[in-house]
């Protein structure tokens, strides 16, 4: 089965094939990052109009990188949320459309479980059950995975996500959108021993996470550190170095304390946060004494992209699985509430 997966929740338009049989066929992205540093963050009504702009030439892009035609799609998967409503309501009407004109079946794909699953498309999956960190921009959960469609939330942010805290973060030292991978890169230059954030809410039960004190600490700490309204090129450094190495320890107790309560032994990570590679190494060593193992997408595919919309989509279509004629657009959607495949 060829399933051609569109991806536009938020500011990334992703397209992509993905066969059953033989894998990733092509794979196409167009990133607004340009557009919306102008703004600070991300503005929904030009993410719309340039998904609007950029979708369509992407399919004809995807399909000819996968030397096929529209004849040769089999179904068609698009993310139907959660995410901005106007940005979901282009690929979710864009790919409905195309179904019907294809006469192919269409389905609506849970954007986290693209994320968690998006470590599939690489040449040695984990398989299940595992227990998966989706870390991003808006998401910060520890779920236990029995299968496709079977998930048990185990901890989640009560506040900001991780992602969401590093772009915040990143504002408050005077770098650009997107923070999160300056403010890794800014890190590599840092004296890691200069300053220690805490570490929320890791000297209590549970698996639970809060960023918006760690946030706050970081402000103040920006604003202590000022001289005549300037932060010193050395001590934002020294202050990104110590704002990751809280975030990445914090994630990797929550991790180890999942593997233990679980019993467990494969961890999976992703979302866009997923590619930092200090928590990847943190992890690496974690798992390494817990005597288990780690799986991630390559960082290409931690990010919004069309692979993992395509693959999670296929998944389900090979399982019976489709949507009604309807546009599924949903904004505010929890993964427990997915149908489980049996």
């Amino acid at each position: 089965m060829k399933v051609l997966g569109i991806e536009t929740s938020c500011d990334e338009t992703g397209v992509a094939i993905y066969d059953s049989e033989h894998g990733l066929l092509a794979d196409t992205l167009y990133s607004q990052v340009k557009m919306h540093a102008e703004y600070g963050g991300v503005v929904p009504e030009l993410a719309s109009r340039d998904h609007i702009r950029k979708l369509l030439p992407l399919v004809s892009e995807t399909l000819k990188e996968a030397n096929l035609s529209s004849q040769d799609i089999d179904a068609v998967a698009y993310t139907a949320g959660p995410g901005l409503i106007g940005a979901l309501m282009v690929g979710a009407s864009t790919g409905r459309a195309m179904a019907m004109a294809w006469g192919v079946p269409a389905i609506g794909v849970h954007h986290m479980e693209g994320h968690l699953l998006a470590p599939m498309l690489e040449e040695s999956p984990p398989v299940f059950p595992f227990v998966a960190l989706l870390v991003s921009g808006g998401h910060t959960q520890l779920v236990k995975v029995t299968a496709i469609g079977q998930y048990e939330l185990l901890g989640e942010s009560l506040d900001d996500a991780a992602g969401e805290a590093f772009d915040k973060a990143a504002k408050m030292m005077g770098l650009d959108y997107p923070g999160g991978p300056l403010v890794a890169k800014l890190a590599e230059q840092g004296d890691r021993t200069r300053f220690r954030f805490p570490r929320p809410m890791t000297d209590r039960p549970g698996l639970d996470f809060s960023f918006s004190g760690l946030k706050t600490f970081t402000l103040n700490t920006v604003n202590d550190h000022k001289v005549d309204g300037v932060l010193a090129d050395q001590t934002r450094a020294d202050i990104a170095a110590a704002f990751e190495d809280a975030v990445v320890e914090t994630l990797t107790i929550k991790c180890k304390r999942a593997l233990q309560q679980t019993g467990l032994k494969q961890l999976i990570i992703a979302g866009g946060v997923s590619a930092n590679q200090r928590l990847r190494d943190r992890l690496e060593s974690m798992v390494a004494k817990e005597h288990a193992a780690l799986f991630y997408a390559r960082p290409k595919f931690c990010t919004d992209n069309g692979a993992m919309i395509a693959y999670a989509g296929c998944q389900r279509l090979l399982a019976g699985q489709s949507s009604d004629l309807v546009i599924e657009a949903k904004p505010r959607w929890a993964m427990d509430l997915l149908e489980r495949l049996d």
